[in-house]
């Protein structure tokens, strides 16, 4: 005897895997995917330890392993320099030398792949001493005081830089207060009007991002990143920066972490009309890594759910390691 009347009887959708395809409500797809990748000036790959899977990659070999993305369907990669010790410095001029490392490996990127959609990381921890996204000054009490404006001067400087060597979008990463509509009229005004802005708009001040800092050797030489970088706690905020970074012109948000913060890119979404991105940060990466490694996880499942997961939080696009594995799975399926 039925327990349930016939209309009541959810499972019915579930039945099949065709039924079931028919009414998923999210979907993955590799054109959903920025994979980011590392690079330096050397001749040799390297394994970064802190990110088992993951490699610095050489000129020649970072070209080679963007095309074979671009293949598998990733629309676009987002760069991220090692700087060599030498070339770092406190007010981080080697950001916007033209003649650098990420210029350089854009107009091979652009050259060899011109469907690919190339993103650029704006920010000065790769290049300063201090290991901070922003110019350091000590106040007279010892204080390290990040300085904002004369941060935002120098970001735009880096905008522009990688705008002249192709850069299809620039992906400030700074925290910095009125930088978005600073780079958008830098950018204006040397006709670079079609280069879009992707802004770090909820940057937390995570546990997360030390295999990250690893793999760049980027981390703060002194003090931490919590007055420029949000605090966990707070989800609100992160709709005054959508809507102030909205106004600024900005013409992506991303929020990030993504895994841990699946509430905060749903409050985007909703607050904001602006596309969302989200990113799946290398301590989320290292934990799923790490518990495959030990057998406790299947990879291939646990990957996948992670991206739907954030995918279904309202995430358009998602900055993940797991990008070529992922886009190889679903071809298979």
């Amino acid at each position: 005897m039925s327990i349930l009347p016939a209309m009541l009887r959810p499972r019915r959708n579930r039945r099949t895997p065709a039924i079931r395809s028919l009414v998923r409500e999210t979907t993955l797809s590799p054109a959903d995917f920025i994979l980011p990748l590392f690079l330096h000036k050397e001749s040799a790959d390297t394994p970064i330890t802190s990110m088992p899977g993951v490699t610095r990659w050489s000129l020649e070999s970072l070209v080679r392993e963007a095309g074979e993305a671009h293949a598998l369907g990733i629309p676009a990669i987002v760069l991220f320099p090692k700087i060599d010790e030498e070339l770092k410095s406190p007010k981080a001029g080697e950001c916007h030398n033209d003649d650098g490392l990420v210029p350089h490996a854009v107009r091979l990127l652009k050259a060899a792949h011109p469907t690919l959609c190339v993103i650029t990381d704006v920010a000065l921890d790769p290049y300063n001493s201090d290991g901070h996204d922003g110019l350091v000054h000590r106040e007279p009490s010892g204080e390290l005081n990040i300085l904002n404006d004369e941060t935002v001067e120098i970001l735009c400087l880096q905008a522009l830089c990688h705008a002249r060597a192709g850069a299809d979008i620039v992906a400030p990463s700074d925290m910095m207060d009125g930088r978005v509509a600073a780079i958008r009229d830098a950018l204006d005004a040397e006709h670079f009007t079609d280069v879009s802005i992707l802004s770090y708009t909820a940057k937390y001040a995570s546990a997360f991002y030390g295999p990250f800092r690893g793999a760049l050797d980027s981390s703060p030489k002194e003090g931490d990143k919590q007055t420029y970088q949000m605090d966990p706690g707070n989800i609100r905020e992160s709709i005054r920066e959508a809507l102030l970074d909205e106004a600024e012109g900005a013409d992506m948000l991303m929020v990030k972490p993504a895994g841990l913060y699946l509430d905060v890119i749903s409050k985007v979404r909703e607050t904001s009309t602006l596309p969302v991105a989200a990113y799946q940060v290398s301590g989320e990466y290292l934990m799923l890594k790490s518990a495959v490694a030990a057998g406790w996880l299947d990879e291939r499942a646990a990957v996948l759910e992670s991206l739907i997961a954030i995918k279904r939080a309202g995430a358009s696009m998602i900055l993940t390691y797991f990008a070529r594995q992922a886009a190889t799975w679903l071809s298979e399926r």
